[in-house]
């Protein structure tokens, strides 16, 4: 019996012993009874609240195991979509023996903060396959530097004005958005009418529905093999990943 079930039993037997019988088929709690198993509770509560925080951390204990399993099962229904989809951009080695899914924002600080350790791991590691998920979750500006990476991708300079995203400072505005795809060589007059075709929309929508599904609600968010890691990671836990991975 769990903990949450004894303290239901418990309180079953302190009310049943705190009114009078009556028959029970087809009786109705009274006000009175009511206000007696409110009492109860109350009364347990107060002098125990260990059991409340106990039964809230199993409660959610249980939630994400639940959401865990759901994630799982959606990464072997969805790998195509995961690791193939030919909208989303790849960096590292194409044909690399290992993919690592990033769903990130350009307006994350915890995704500048990863950025470099990401820089690092693909310098390392020749053999690491890169897939960019643009995932604008922070607002206007995040969606339209989510629309100029993907126009950029155009102009084949996809890789230049993301790192170039990543690493500029301070707030990301529209005006940022363009002065870096200027300073990475990019056509800004054309990139402005690319971000206007619907297949770039369609791309990011499908991200947002993907990482929904995967139970990533912020960024970043990493696919690693089979296992979903919401958060930032350090370079070390990204090699131990992409390390066992590679065994599998």
């Amino acid at each position: 019996m769990t903990r949450a079930s004894s303290i239901l039993l418990g309180l079953a037997c302190a009310f049943l012993l705190s009114v009078p019988p009556r028959p029970l088929l087809g009786a109705e709690i009274t006000p009175e009874q009511r206000q007696a198993i409110e009492t109860i509770v109350h009364d347990y509560l107060m002098k125990n609240p260990d059991v409340l925080i106990d039964a809230l951390r199993e409660a959610e204990a249980k939630a994400n195991s639940d959401a865990d399993v759901k994630a799982a099962q959606v990464l072997r229904d969805r790998r195509h979509e995961v690791f193939d989809d030919p909208a989303t951009p790849v960096g590292g080695n194409p044909q690399g023996d290992v993919t690592v899914v990033e769903f990130f924002d350009y307006r994350c600080p915890y995704c500048k903060q990863v950025h470099p350790a990401i820089q690092k791991l693909l310098d390392q590691d020749r053999k690491l396959r890169f897939v960019y998920k643009e995932f604008p979750v922070l607002g206007e500006q995040s969606d339209i530097a989510a629309h100029a990476a993907l126009a950029a991708r155009l102009q084949g300079r996809y890789d230049a004005f993301h790192n170039a995203m990543m690493a500029a400072k301070g707030q990301i505005s529209e005006e940022v958005v363009y002065r870096v795809a200027g300073s990475v060589g990019l056509d800004v007059d054309r990139l402005k009418r690319d971000m206007t075709d619907p297949e770039i929309e369609r791309a990011l929508s499908a991200n947002r529905a993907l990482a929904k599904a995967l139970e990533l609600r912020g960024t970043p968010g990493f696919v690693i093999g089979d296992h979903i890691v919401p958060g930032a990671i350090d370079l070390d836990a990204l090699k131990t990943m992409v390390a066992d991975a590679r065994k599998q």
